[in-house]
């Protein structure tokens, strides 16, 4: 609305005038984020975006860690508060008064590590209506302790819990009390995820108990009775636990079972042909996953064979996916079986699968399959031909075929008629400059997410073939790690492109030194954007040529949404900490970890899945333009030149 003044000229209206009770009930149907970003547009949303934080149903505040002055201020008192989502690696006990809020519904704290096993009794004492429950590290750092008896408070007030996942190490808990507790466990139950748990454990707590002077052959109660979806990590997998959860457990229709065995298995404490035969005896499971890693010692399901697959896969004619790890004694024979038998599959992950040859893809295309998701990850008989047969299923949305080394260029050739491929990831192949110019010519119009990791034959013209000046393309995440002849003139053809990657990788390039950084620093995705393009995620961990200039780049205001960084930790502790006092909400990674994982299971077909928000605006909302050069220069001052 306008007015005319006598001189004829026009006078906007304050958004001042406009009610407040319209501002906010407009701003009410948008997220945190959208919210913060109105925040930072005037003085009067700036206004509504501090009283509306008592009435917006949804918080989600994942993408930084604040301190506990922080979240005080953004987390009043809210009747209408239904979900809660924070990380929460700068917070402790002191900040559960502001968390807890008894509207809860859904509840999602990550890296709890300083806080103690209270937070559990707590939340079962103030979220009494809570449905859905995620924490992930708690009492991870030295001194905290979990008591059997804040699990108990916890069952006791959330009795419409349907949903717990306990991201951390739940053998924490004093194991002669554990299975009793969770007999009182909530009966709305239905999804338990949990980061680690011996197997023993699993099978005390899945196992009816016997009272006293009861005959073992008197039907029980099963415990969780409602449970459909189990998914946890430990020691090791059993045919005992198998019976367990198969015998117990009548309406499970998602099993996820992941291992790593310290030592090879004895007999008692393995899976065998009888274990696994007894998978899905119900008839109910959709999706199966068991797998063996081998981060902690070279193991394997050595007591399973073709024999085994064969008679699992007379009852999974209804499965929609299957994940096979660690499985070294089975052969095409078994995996083909499953390909005929399973008619309904669409995602298939096999690991470490030494005998999977091109026979197993060989008469796919006379199945009714259609294949969404498929990785095929250390499976190196595969080679170009298998994977030709593969990409005949022109469904594929995500296809991981890593360390799979005979993977080369003709490969790449029938990938790239993949018109829906959203997620590539084809470390460690045999692939070369020229092979990746075919993905430009087709599914490169369709990434979103690529991955070319210790591909060894790769050099800068990887970066032209991939990225043709004419292409519309869509790619937000690219992998360039540990590529020997990737240097700065690739990174400058990658800036000259304007792709407005949200992650980028190039951890372990010797080659790579503090022009990529001024390079990326300095470029615009178009020609009124941001500098330092759109990098949420910056990965430079053990590159050659990183010197303590690269953190005079690093600092604001470049790179404006930068989240995770990750570098060597070589460099000056000065310097980092002048970066963080400068950067407050960033994470520093420089022990090598990969940057933005944050959990445990395989989640190659979410790559490109992510919800980034557009600019930093809570930074400014938080804090305001904080600068921090001087400390930043200081710390350089004193630093060794070559970090």
């Amino acid at each position: 609305m306008a007015k005319s003044s006598g001189s004829g000229a026009h006078q906007q209206m304050s958004l001042d005038l406009l009610p407040s009770a319209l501002l906010a009930t407009v701003m009410t149907k948008l997220d945190i984020a959208s919210i913060r970003s109105l925040a930072c547009t005037c003085k009067a949303f700036h206004s509504c975006a501090s009283h509306m934080l008592c009435f917006i149903p949804s918080f989600h505040l994942l993408d930084i860690a604040p301190p506990a002055e922080y979240i005080r201020p953004l987390l009043p008192p809210n009747p209408y508060l239904r979900s809660l989502k924070v990380d929460c690696m700068r917070l402790d006990d002191s900040s559960l008064d502001s968390l807890l809020q008894p509207t809860l519904q859904e509840l999602c704290l990550h890296n709890c590590a300083d806080f103690s096993g209270r937070l559990l009794s707590q939340v079962g004492q103030y979220c009494k209506g809570l449905r859905f429950l995620y924490l992930s590290s708690l009492a991870e750092k030295r001194g905290r302790s979990i008591d059997v008896s804040d699990l108990e408070v916890l069952f006791g007030g959330c009795t419409q819990l349907e949903t717990l996942i306990l991201m951390f190490d739940v053998s924490m808990f004093l194991r002669h009390n554990f299975a009793r507790v969770w007999s009182i466990a909530p009966t709305t139950l239905v999804s338990l995820e949990m980061g680690y748990i011996s197997s023993v454990m699993v099978t005390e707590l899945l196992s009816p108990p016997v009272a006293p002077y009861q005959s073992i052959e008197h039907i029980r109660p099963s415990i969780l009775p409602g449970i459909q979806k189990l998914c946890l990590s430990v020691d090791y997998i059993t045919d005992t636990m198998i019976s367990t959860i198969t015998n117990n457990i009548n309406c499970l229709t998602h099993l996820d079972l992941r291992d790593s065995p310290i030592m090879e298995p004895r007999l008692a404490f393995d899976l065998t042909n009888a274990g696994i035969q007894q998978i899905n005896l119900h008839g109910r499971l959709k999706h199966l996953s068991l797998v063996r890693s081998q981060e902690i010692f070279p193991a394997y399901f050595k007591r399973v064979n073709d024999l085994g697959i064969l008679l699992m896969a007379d009852r999974c004619s209804d499965m929609e996916s299957i994940c096979l790890g660690g499985f070294c004694q089975v052969t095409d024979t078994g995996f083909r079986t499953i390909l005929h038998s399973c008619s309904k599959i669409f995602k298939l992950r096999i690991y470490h699968g030494p005998h999977l040859t091109d026979l197993v893809f060989h008469d796919i295309a006379a199945t009714s399959l259609t294949l969404t998701h498929v990785s095929l990850r250390w499976c190196n008989l595969l080679t170009n031909h298998g994977v030709a047969r593969l990409v005949s299923n022109g469904n594929l949305s995500v296809l991981d075929l890593r360390d799979c080394r005979n993977i080369g260029d003709d490969a790449l050739r029938t990938i790239s008629n993949l018109s829906e491929l959203k997620a590539l990831l084809i470390d460690g192949s045999d692939i070369s400059d020229m092979g990746l110019s075919h993905l430009s010519k087709g599914a490169m119009r369709s990434l979103v997410s690529l991955s070319i990791r210790g591909c060894k034959r790769l050099t800068d013209n990887c970066i032209s073939f991939l990225f043709d000046e004419s292409s519309n393309c869509e790619l937000r995440e690219l992998d360039l790690s540990n590529i020997p002849n990737l240097s700065d003139a690739g990174i400058l053809l990658l800036a000259k492109r304007r792709i407005p990657l949200l992650e980028l990788r190039m951890r372990q390039c010797p080659l790579i030194s503090d022009t990529s950084i001024m390079v990326l620093a300095s470029m615009k995705v178009d020609e009124e954007g941001w500098y330092g393009s759109s990098l949420r995620l910056l990965d430079l961990y053990n590159c050659g040529g990183i010197t303590q200039l690269s953190f005079q780049w690093l600092k604001k205001p470049y790179f404006p949404r930068l989240r995770w960084l990750g570098v060597s930790s070589s460099v000056s502790r000065d310097v980092l900490d002048a970066l963080s006092r400068n950067r407050p909400f960033l994470h520093i990674v420089f022990h090598g970890e990969e940057l933005g994982m944050t959990g445990q299971w395989d989640n190659s077909d979410d790559l490109y899945m992510h919800d980034y928000d557009e600019v930093d605006e809570l930074e400014q909302w938080l804090e305001g333009e904080n600068e921090g050069d001087e400390d930043i220069q200081e710390a350089e001052n004193n630093a060794d030149p070559m970090l």
